[in-house]
C-alpha cells in the first residue's frame, strides 16, 4: 500500500482536549479538524470502533462509525504503532469522551514492531536503552523526562542571559586533554597526522575568552569523558559552563542556588521535589559546610588536609576503599567525603575548602594555602555543580600542571596535562573571576 507523502494536519491532542473541552456529553461541534499521530489502543465493536491516537501533545479518542468512516473495516486491521491522518468532526460521545468523529483516514506508516503490553508500554529494560524512539512513543514517562530536560535547558540559558552572560561555543577537539581531571577520549587528524582529544571541559577556552575582555561568558554544550557507564557517569553529557569576572566566591554560590531554585520554579513551579521516593527542597539559601567540617562530624574526629596522611588511609580503610600511593592527605580526604558522608548530601548543600591537590585550576585559599577556594553543590547524594575561584597567576599554574604530570608519570590516568597555551594566555593578566560548571 503507497503511503501519501505529507498530510494536512491542522491539530493536536492537546489542544483539541483545551478547546472543547466544554463540549456535553453526546454533543457535536460541528468542527472538522485533521490529527495525526499512532494508533496506540485500538478495539471494534460490530459496527463502532475505537482508537487512541497519540502525538507529540498527548492523546484523542478516534470515533468510528461503519456508516460514516470511509474503509471503516481496513481502519480496525491497523496495526498497534501504526501512523494515520485522520480528518472528522471533534465530538463528545455519550459516555463523556471526547473524541474525532473520523470521516476519512489515511495510513501514513506502517509498525512493523509492537509497542508492548498496552496498559504497561515496553517493560523490557535492554530495549527501551537500544530502541529510545519506541520508548518515547510506549511509555509517557520517558517522553515527560524528555520534554523536562528541554524545559530545563532553556530556562537556563535564559536565566543566564538575563544576567549578563555571553554564550559561546568552544572547540571540542583539543590538541591538549585538559580542563578537568578525566580520561579523554582520543582520536587522529588525517591532514594533520596528529592525536587529538574529545574535551573533557570547555574550560580553559572559556578562561582564555576572560583574558581577551570578555567579563561574562558561557557555554552548554557536550563533554566526553572516558569512563565508566553508570547511573552517576556517561561517557558523554551537557554541561554548563561559565565564568563571572570580579565576582567572589560568595556570589558564585548564591548565583548557583539561585539558577538551581529558580530553573526548578520555571519547569516544575515549585522548588519542592521528590526524588526516588525522597523529597527535598532546592529553596534558597543552601547551608555551606566545609568538606573537613562534614568529614569530621561524621567520623567523630578533627580531621583536615593537615591530618597526617596515615591516619587518613587508615579511615579509609573502614569502608573498604584502598588509598593509592598517589594519594596525599587531601585526595584522601575527598574520598573519605565521597565514603562516609552521603546521607548528609542528600538535602542541597555547598561543600567548601577542597585541597590544592585535587583543585589544579582553583585559587587558594586566603586563610589557608594548602586549601582552596572551591565549592561543589549536592543534591540527593549527587554533585550538581562545581565552582571555585579561578587561579590566575601563570607562575602558580605552571607548578600546579607539573604536579599534575607527576601524577600522571605514576600512573594516574585521569590527570591533567600541562597547557603551554593557556599557561601562556595568564602571561597577559587576567581579571580576578569565578567559574562554575554544572551538569544536565
Amino acid at each position: 500500500m503507497t503511503t501519501p507523502y505529507t498530510f494536512d494536519h491542522n491539530a493536536f491532542a492537546a489542544a483539541l482536549q483545551a478547546t472543547y473541552g466544554h463540549l456535553t456529553d453526546g454533543e457535536e461541534s460541528g468542527d472538522v479538524v485533521n490529527v495525526a499521530g499512532r494508533v496506540m489502543l485500538l478495539r471494534s465493536q460490530g459496527k463502532l470502533a475505537f482508537a487512541t491516537l497519540r502525538d507529540s501533545s498527548g492523546e484523542i479518542q478516534l470515533f468510528l462509525l461503519s456508516a460514516v468512516a470511509e474503509n471503516f473495516e481496513e481502519f480496525t486491521k491497523l496495526h498497534l504503532g501504526d501512523w494515520v491522518g485522520v480528518t472528522g468532526e471533534v465530538v463528545r460521545t455519550k459516555r463523556g469522551e471526547l473524541s474525532v468523529k473520523v470521516h476519512t483516514w489515511v495510513r501514513l506508516a506502517e509498525a512493523l514492531h509492537n509497542f508492548g503490553d498496552k496498559w504497561a508500554g515496553i517493560a523490557d529494560f535492554d530495549l527501551r536503552y537500544r530502541h529510545r524512539e519506541a520508548d518515547l512513543w510506549a511509555n509517557p514517562e520517558t517522553r515527560q523526562a524528555l520534554t523536562r530536560r528541554s524545559a530545563v535547558v532553556r530556562a537556563v540559558r535564559q536565566r543566564c542571559w538575563d544576567q549578563g552572560f555571553m554564550e559561546v561555543e568552544t572547540p571540542i577537539l583539543n590538541a591538549v586533554p585538559t580542563g578537568a581531571a578525566a580520561r579523554p577520549f582520543r582520536t587522529h587528524h588525517n591532514a594533520l597526522d596528529s592525536a587529538f582529544f574529545l574535551r573533557i571541559a570547555p574550560e580553559l577556552w572559556l578562561k582564555r575568552l576572560v583574558v581577551g575582555g570578555y567579563e561574562r561568558v558561557f557555554e552548554l554544550g557536550r563533554v566526553f569523558r572516558n569512563e565508566g557507564v553508570s547511573p552517576r557517569h556517561n561517557p558523554e553529557f551537557t554541561s554548563l559552563e561559565l565564568y563571572a569576572a570580579y565576582w567572589n566566591y560568595e556570589d558564585m554560590m548564591t548565583f548557583t542556588e539561585e539558577l538551581v531554585a529558580g530553573v526548578a520554579l520555571d519547569v516544575l513551579g515549585t522548588t519542592e521535589v521528590e526524588y526516588q521516593g525522597r523529597p527535598f527542597s532546592f529553596a534558597t539559601p543552601w547551608p555551606r559546610r566545609t568538606m573537613a567540617e562534614l568529614v569530621s562530624e561524621t567520623l567523630g574526629e578533627s580531621l583536615s588536609v593537615h591530618t597526617p596522611r596515615e591516619r587518613l588511609v587508615e579511615l579509609l580503610a573502614r569502608y573498604d576503599v584502598t588509598a593509592q600511593p598517589s594519594w596525599g592527605p587531601g585526595r584522601c580526604l575527598e574520598e573519605l567525603l565521597g565514603e562516609a558522608c552521603g546521607e548528609q548530601l542528600w538535602h542541597p548543600i555547598f561543600v567548601t575548602d577542597f585541597p590544592v591537590e585535587i583543585s589544579p585550576l582553583a585559587r587558594r585559599h586566603q586563610a589557608d594555602p594548602e586549601l582552596t577556594e572551591r565549592f561543589e553543590s549536592y543534591a540527593a547524594g549527587r554533585e550538581l555543580s562545581n565552582g571555585f575561584s579561578e587561579l590566575i597567576d601563570p607562575v602558580d599554574q605552571r607548578a600546579r600542571f607539573e604536579d599534575q604530570a607527576r601524577l600522571a608519570a605514576a600512573g594516574d590516568d585521569e590527570a591533567m596535562q600541562i597547557d603551554e597555551d593557556f599557561v601562556k594566555s595568564l602571561e597577559w593578566g587576567t581579571a580576578p573571576d569565578r567559574g562554575l560548571g554544572r551538569r544536565h
